[in-house]
């Protein structure tokens, strides 16, 4: 099966058009990577946007393509571990709604959701061990920031 890749206004319309779902995630240190990250997909794109913050004060407006959900997650709203009584810790709140999602959306052995990892590392290396292990994403679809180091493609 081929896949167009031109992405126009009318093949956006397309009732035949493939709309590959995306997951992005970012935190406080990777909002400009989000936002340019955003303005080259396709304006047909689907998804959902994680980006975690450390206060109300960060949250702001990111255009994002009309067909994707963008959350925005104040660590300062939100606990830690269970049972610890500590504040949420960075990567922390990204981790579990990917995890949340995830259970609920990668449910078929052909998906094709583009995965696209910023912010922190050990949020974005948390995620990364969630998607390969519990839900079967290839690591290799998955894309993180280089200098991470993480076994993922480029």
């Amino acid at each position: 099966m081929s896949i167009p890749t031109e992405h126009n206004a009318a093949a956006c319309r397309a009732s035949r058009h493939t709309r590959v779902q995306h997951l992005v995630t970012a935190d406080e240190t990777s909002l400009a990577e989000l936002e340019a990250l955003l303005a080259t997909l396709p304006i047909c794109s689907t998804g959902r946007v994680f980006v975690e913050v450390p206060d109300a004060s960060w949250i702001g407006s990111i255009a994002a393509p009309a067909r994707m959900t963008l959350t925005w997650l104040d660590r300062s709203r939100r606990g830690g571990a269970p049972g610890t009584g500590r504040g949420c810790a960075a990567g922390e709140a990204l981790a579990r709604a990917v995890s949340g999602w995830a259970g609920e959306m990668l449910c078929c052995d052909d998906d094709a959701t583009r995965v696209i990892l910023l912010g922190g590392y050990l949020g974005t290396a948390e995620i990364v061990d969630e998607l390969v292990a519990r839900h079967g994403v290839d690591a290799q679809a998955i894309h993180t920031p280089e200098r991470f180091g993480l076994a993922t493609a480029r």
